[in-house]
């Protein structure tokens, strides 16, 4: 048992599934986990752990934004031994190509600042996803005909942005799409030596209007959990 999380210890698995929503958390694993239980409510933020194909799974929200994300990852690399972290979660496309119910996997995350920036100093660090996690999620979406975008996101410190000049340069060098936390994920993972990947699906295009209506997004996250569980095992 941590601050933030109530497990007990070998109530983690070495896996994490890591919606930002709790929510879609209790909704994913009640979806895709056999025997699913219940291993988190501290704060509201829902963790749950089950089985996939014989293998454990937990899947724990992490909240909005960096800050909250980088709370969870810490805790549970460091006080549950989790070895594997995999953000699922939306993002809002910043490329004419891509569009709404895409799926994005993001091989780099750019910010302007993360909760980790302190550790670096002058120096900006390139946060990057564990290769073999990519590779995997590359040929589990082709597996069932999906296209992924495959590139670098940007995590954003706010959700109402007002700087449309930095959007505009973040589309300029192709930046794929937009959400709030990979970046401090892959730069946790990084100091902990374990694996990290985000696996997103757009919700909302930055470009042009449009945004998936909530049943719209049910089925398309699901394609992203299915995507992000066979990345997980060889």
């Amino acid at each position: 048992m941590t601050i933030h999380i109530g497990a007990r210890p070998g109530d983690i698995a070495e896996t994490v599934l890591m919606p930002g929503d709790p929510l879609r958390a209790k909704w994913a694993a009640e979806t895709f986990l056999d025997n699913p239980r219940s291993v988190n409510e501290t704060r509201g933020m829902l963790g749950f752990t089950g089985t996939w194909r014989g293998q454990r799974v937990t899947i724990q929200g992490s909240g909005m934004g960096m800050p909250s994300l980088s709370i969870y990852a810490n805790e549970l690399i460091r006080d549950f031994g989790a070895k594997t972290l995999i953000r699922i979660g939306s993002c809002g496309a910043m490329q004419d190509s891509v569009n709404l119910r895409d799926v994005v996997i993001a091989m780099t995350a750019s910010s302007l600042s993360t909760p980790s920036r302190g550790f670096f100093r002058e120096l900006q660090f390139a946060p990057c996803a564990d290769f073999g996690l990519l590779e995997r999620a590359v040929a589990a979406a082709r597996s069932k005909g999906v296209t992924p975008h495959v590139g670098g996101i940007y995590s954003a410190d706010v959700f109402y942005d007002e700087r449309p000049d930095l959007n505009e340069q973040m589309t300029r060098h192709g930046i794929l799409a937009v959400e709030m936390e990979a970046a401090e994920l892959y730069t946790v993972a990084a100091r902990f030596g374990v694996r990290a990947l985000a696996v997103l699906t757009v919700s909302d295009h930055l470009l042009r209007d449009g945004a998936l209506p909530s049943a719209e997004r049910e089925r398309s996250f699901g394609e992203m959990v299915e995507i992000a569980l066979e990345a997980a095992f060889d």
